[in-house]
């Protein structure tokens, strides 16, 4: 290695294993692939790295804002970063003397946030290229991290149903939770860690799940101070493998009147407007509707009261097969005038797949006229192999509809209209 190499500094990009949550947001919204994570930890490749910020804002704790100042000659690898259980110290400046390392102002100092750039297609799709990391103007203030990982608080299960079909091999749960005196404020959108009992294969405690909010701020039932999740039993691993979900089954299973750990509530961006004759479409599939599910029901709510003039609502639902998507019977009793509800089945038995793009695509007039709007806000949470498709959708509406998608793109991530979460 060259000398001057070997004495330099770099502030070296680190995650907190303590207040981390492992929801992938991190890895998943990273546009150079620099994080990486196995069963135990998420961490930072050093020479991959190029501190863009990219990931900085997603993340619903705060763990990912870490750093420190390292001899490239002794950043740490991320086979000691996957042992870690909290992070190391900083170094002070006799440690750095001693390593004979020379600190530079310029090699220190993280550079400003970057968004790659780049014509749609030519590049790997990376959600950060699209997605806001704002809130819309007209959202509520959201509390955040009330609860961390070190510190959670309990809530009692007051319900547990399955809100898909009964009979079939998935199985979705709807839980509702209550705090009893214990503040716990949250907006639509916004999502809770729960921490399973017990420890893993190595004799520790388990990190919490992360799971979206599926009821509307001011609770499951009106005025109670609860929240409902939207859960699905994991059975199978993402190669179709046979696997038993710690968290899922978990909660699946819970009892009326067990008591479970909860931590945050967590996120800041992915939060719905308020203003009137605001525009929402919400774009997603299984369990990435619970948010949806609280957004719709916040506006149906405000509707009733007749105080709140609400712009248009549109769904697009996808799911393998009708009985596999949940609240589907609840669904069907919203009215048309309220809410316009396109559903996609890719595994109907005698049918061609379709997904939500494809919906997207058929009602192509109706959202290019939406992105035309400045009031119109667009949702899209499920499997991460959505993201792409439905972004893509959305630039073909915009470009056949005469929009330049290039400025439409930017003008809803910078303005915080156009939101993506998915796992």
């Amino acid at each position: 290695m060259d000398q001057a190499v070997a004495h330099s500094v770099i502030k070296q990009h680190l995650i907190d294993p303590e207040i981390c949550i492992r929801c992938n947001t991190c890895e998943a919204t990273c546009p150079v692939g620099a994080i990486t994570h196995d069963d135990n930890n998420y961490v930072v490749r050093a020479d991959v790295c190029n501190a863009c910020m990219a990931c900085i804002s997603p993340c619903p704790t705060g763990s990912i804002d870490n750093w420190r100042t390292m001899p490239l000659a002794r950043a740490y690898t991320i086979e000691e970063q996957l042992t870690w259980e909290e992070l190391p110290p900083e170094l002070s400046q006799e440690d750095l003397a001693t390593e004979g390392a020379v600190p530079s102002a310029e090699g220190t100092e993280a550079p400003s946030p970057s968004i790659p750039s780049g014509e749609p297609g030519t590049q790997v799709f990376r959600s950060a290229q699209y997605g806001a990391t704002l809130p819309p103007w007209s959202a509520a203030h959201p509390y955040t991290n009330l609860f961390p990982p070190k510190s959670p608080t309990t809530a009692t299960v007051v319900g547990n149903f399955n809100c898909t079909e009964a009979g079939f091999e998935s199985e979705t749960h709807h839980v509702v939770l209550d705090f009893g005196s214990m503040p716990f404020p949250v907006l639509e959108g916004q999502s809770i860690g729960i921490i399973p009992p017990g420890t893993d294969a190595m004799g520790k405690a388990h990190h919490a799940r992360q799971y979206s909010i599926a009821s509307p701020r001011n609770g499951e039932r009106p005025g109670y101070n609860n929240l409902a999740l939207t859960v699905k039993r994991v059975t199978q691993d993402y190669d179709g493998l046979p696997v038993q979900g710690i968290a899922s089954n978990y909660i699946c299973d819970l009892k009326v009147g067990d008591r479970v750990q909860v931590v945050g509530p967590f996120g800041s961006s992915f939060l719905m407007p308020n203003h009137p004759r605001s525009h929402i479409v919400m774009i997603c599939t299984g369990t990435g509707s619970a948010p949806m599910r609280a957004m719709t029901e916040w506006r149906r709510r405000l509707r009733s009261s007749g105080k709140f003039e609400g712009g248009k609502l549109m769904l697009f639902f996808g799911a393998r097969t009708q009985q596999e998507l949940p609240y589907f019977g609840p669904l069907q009793n919203l009215p048309k005038d309220f809410i316009d509800i396109n559903l996609a089945f890719s595994r109907t038995a005698g049918q061609p797949r379709r997904y939500v793009q494809d919906l997207m695509r058929e009602r192509a007039a109706d959202l290019a006229a939406l992105l035309r709007d400045g009031n119109s806000h667009f949702y899209v949470c499920g499997l991460k192999s959505m993201e792409e498709g439905v972004v893509m959708a959305l630039r073909d509406i915009a470009s056949e509809a005469g929009l330049d998608w290039d400025t439409v793109g930017a003008t809803l991530q910078r303005e915080g209209r156009l939101h993506l979460e998915t796992y």
